[in-house]
């Protein structure tokens, strides 16, 4: 039906798994790549087979189309951890809801004025301290709609919760269902971009407090509000700690999900290259879809077998990915769909 095939020695190759499964210490696996090249059928049996092993395991889709539930043949919406039926140890599924999250922070901003319960929204994913800084500086109408990323935000608040919450502490394996490459690329950057961001509203914000200071004295007022800094650099110190989650060779690896045609592998070396960029650690590459041998070909099927053959070589030869141990999935006569088709598939791609 199809075979792992790498750059690496035959005796490497067997270990591949082995690698991935081995220690108990929490490692995260995130698989991205194109749109439509079965990120979430690689992430899912990946999943299930980590859970086979031994590990309780958590997958999560931070896809805003999300198909989990379409890949386990069960409903995980709501936004909620939910026990996968099947596997031999916990599997547990959560897809992130950014559509509900952005009603309820459209729904706390019309409230009462919006600044209360927006911040109380935002504080649940670490981020109320922004909706202070928007207050303080009477601008107040830019909660009106949720903000440019939020989806990311959200993303990355569950990361934050993932390293703090006791709620997760059981999980030794959590698989990242990742967006496509865009979305994807926008969250690994996320944590440089507001640590930067809250660098500069530190400072905007110094000033600010030293002009209303001078103006409160004149008046004989006190400022007795919480310092905002603080609860800012709090923000800035958890951002740190997921930029070095993503960085961390020694708990996080980026597998690359692609299939065997030109422009699907021409994008991934795009993505390899952007996640070198970001420091974020690329060790495999899964090519899905590869048409199995067969001893009677159609024409239609020895001229796509043609094509594909040459997207692999172009992946052997491309500077970005040749580095990458190469994972071969094969296009097989199932839907992959339910805890047994995914066990079937990552016999297959995960050996």
């Amino acid at each position: 039906m199809g075979s792992v095939k790498s750059v690496a020695s035959p005796a490497e190759t067997v270990s591949e798994f082995d690698e991935m499964v081995s220690g108990t210490k929490r490692k995260y696996y995130m698989l991205g790549g194109k749109g439509g090249v079965g990120k979430t059928s690689c992430a899912a049996s990946l999943a299930v087979r980590f859970a086979n092993n031994g590990h309780p395991t958590l997958v999560v889709s931070t896809d805003p189309a999300h198909s989990l539930s379409d890949s386990f043949a069960q409903d995980l919406t709501g936004g909620m951890l939910v026990p996968v039926e099947g596997p031999d140890s916990p599997l547990f599924a959560l897809e992130i809801n950014p559509e509900k999250a952005r009603e309820e922070f459209r729904s706390a901003s019309q409230m009462n004025g919006g600044t209360t319960e927006v911040k109380d929204f935002m504080d649940g994913m670490g981020l109320g301290m922004l909706v202070e800084q928007l207050g303080e500086l009477k601008l107040g109408e830019l909660l009106d709609t949720p903000p440019p990323g939020l989806d990311e935000a959200i993303a990355i608040s569950k990361v934050i919760q993932f390293l703090e919450s006791p709620e997760y502490n059981m999980f030794t394996r959590i698989v990242f269902d990742t967006a496509p490459t865009g979305h994807t690329l926008r969250l690994l950057s996320l944590p440089d971009f507001l640590d930067a961001s809250i660098g500069k509203i530190l400072k905007l914000r110094q000033k600010i407090t030293s002009a209303t200071s001078a103006i409160k004295s004149v008046f004989g007022k006190e400022d007795n509000q919480p310092d905002a800094a603080e609860k800012l650099e709090r923000l800035r110190e958890r951002m740190v700690k997921v930029r070095e989650l993503f960085r961390d060779t020694e708990s996080t690896e980026f597998v690359i999900v692609t299939i065997p045609t030109v422009m699907a592998v021409s994008e991934s070396s795009r993505l390899s290259a952007s996640l070198k960029k970001e420091s974020v650690p690329v060790k495999r590459l899964v090519v899905n879809q590869i048409l199995p041998p067969s001893s009677s070909d159609c024409k239609f099927c020895s001229i796509k077998r043609k094509d594909q053959m040459r997207a692999l070589d172009m992946i052997r030869e491309d500077s970005e990915l040749s580095g990458l141990t190469l994972m071969e999935a094969p296009l097989v006569d199932m839907e992959i769909r339910g805890v047994p088709a995914l066990r079937f598939l990552g016999d297959i791609i995960w050996k």
